[in-house]
């Protein structure tokens, strides 16, 4: 029979932000789902507004996601025509990826189920707490978290965590 100790406890941070995270994005794609995207769809579009054509790096490292995730969740995007990948403007070997008008128009419907969803969640959990919120996972997505290597001891082969690779 396993330990208690090999399941994370209720005090660890990792779990409680996932869980919450994962309970808020079904909420939130459940309010965009007329629209016919997901909370990581919306972000996309939402990004190549705001900032303009993006190298698929940059807009991962915008995002704070891992550049393979974001390879997946664009192809439906791509394919619905509401971005288009094309040469980049300096660099022809990279690609940028641009909003298109579809996207953009998908985007406006989108925002005001978003909208909705904004109001909807700081009514059930408070506007000043829904700030304090967002100022503080802002916080913890900037912090230096980094995995410190371990003197002394065997490391494996393969490379075990996202964190000890990916630079923002």
């Amino acid at each position: 029979m396993p330990s208690d100790t090999t399941t994370p406890s209720p005090e660890c941070n990792c779990l409680a932000l996932r869980q919450a995270a994962r309970h808020v994005t079904q909420f939130y794609d459940q309010c965009l789902a007329p629209a016919g995207l997901r909370t990581t769809q919306l972000s996309i579009l939402a990004k190549l507004k705001r900032l303009g054509p993006l190298t698929i790096n940059a807009l991962a490292r915008e995002l704070v996601m891992d550049r393979t995730t974001l390879g997946r969740t664009m192809l439906p995007l791509e394919r619905d025509g509401l971005i288009s990948i094309e040469d980049g403007r300096l660099d022809r070997r990279s690609k940028e990826l641009h909003l298109t008008k579809a996207g953009a128009e998908r985007l406006r419907v989108a925002r005001r189920l978003w909208s909705e969803a904004q109001k909807q969640f700081e009514t059930a959990f408070g506007g000043e707490r829904a700030l304090t919120l967002r100022n503080e996972l802002r916080a913890v997505a900037s912090s230096k978290l980094r995995v410190a290597p371990e003197s002394g001891k065997k490391t494996h082969s393969r490379k075990s965590s996202r964190a000890t690779h990916y630079r923002p």
